[in-house]
């Protein structure tokens, strides 16, 4: 993938006027080695990310990955080695981490989520709740952690929520409307709350039901009466709930927010020192 528009967007933004400190206080021509460290464990995320972002810095800088993208790393771990001009490397250290950090917090929630319902039927999938700006980052790094995309963006698909079910003037309505406008190519989900809306939901031909903020029972008893008719998918504050018991249910999908908008960064370091 081309991340170059998402890293020059946070270097424009971290020096729009150039890298003072490094100028007033380091020679042009300094050289520096150095390493990349992980301060904790988790799943890396984001390392050609990081060796683009020198490579748009420019300066000669070259950075070689000791792991990729997947790996699950040990605190200590060294996961790339890195020398060339010192102040390129400082230039481009924020911005390499910044987006190492947050790609590699959100991978190991990932895989901690898809881990807790391991040998059930259950996918874990992201929501549109990312940070403005880094969304194909964000979701990204959901697949590097062993999850789902749902929709990128809200031309991707048809996702009538209780908003729209009210300004549709009602549940029906809005599904059946969505349905004649839409290609037949394109799935449209719907969002319950109820028994009776997910009745109803199957009744104006929902291809995917979102049970929103339901009990384990009332979800359950919802993918029965679903009985395979329509994609099921739990969602609301799941990111607080036992995921093994919301995939026991019997759901298709388990739609997480908390992957990304509340996502702990992964702590990573880079040290280095000047060379001859």
């Amino acid at each position: 993938m081309n991340f170059d528009k998402i890293i020059l967007m946070t270097l424009e933004e971290d020096m729009p006027g150039g890298d003072i400190t490094s100028v007033a206080s380091v020679g042009k021509d300094a050289r520096a080695k150095g390493a990349f460290k992980a301060k904790a464990d988790g799943v890396i995320c984001g390392m050609e990310i990081a060796k683009r972002t020198f490579e748009l810095v420019g300066g000669e800088v070259s950075l070689r990955c000791l792991c990729k993208d997947g790996d699950f790393v040990k605190k200590g771990d060294v996961l790339a080695e890195i020398e060339g001009n010192a102040r390129s490397i400082l230039a481009g250290e924020r911005t390499a981490l910044n987006l190492m950090q947050r790609a590699s917090g959100i991978a190991t929630a990932t895989r901690q989520a898809v881990e807790s319902v391991k040998g059930t039927n259950a996918k874990i999938t992201d929501t549109r709740k990312t940070m403005p700006g880094l969304r194909m980052l964000d979701k990204y790094a959901v697949r590097v952690g062993g999850g789902t995309n749902h929709r990128y963006s809200l031309s991707d698909g048809v996702l009538i929520k209780d908003n729209h079910i009210a300004a549709a003037g009602g549940l029906t309505n809005a599904v059946l409307s969505a349905k004649a406008y839409v290609p037949h190519t394109l799935k449209v989900e719907v969002e319950t709350e109820t028994l009776e809306q997910v009745k109803e939901a199957l009744s104006a031909g929902a291809d995917i039901i979102m049970l929103d903020n339901m009990s384990y029972e009332m979800m359950a008893e919802a993918v029965k009466l679903i009985d395979g008719k329509a994609v099921t998918e739990a969602s609301g504050n799941m990111g607080e709930r036992d995921l093994k018991s919301v995939a026991e249910t019997g759901v298709d999908l388990i739609s997480i927010g908390a992957l990304t908008h509340s996502v702990k960064a992964l702590d990573i370091s880079l040290k280095f020192e000047i060379i001859k």
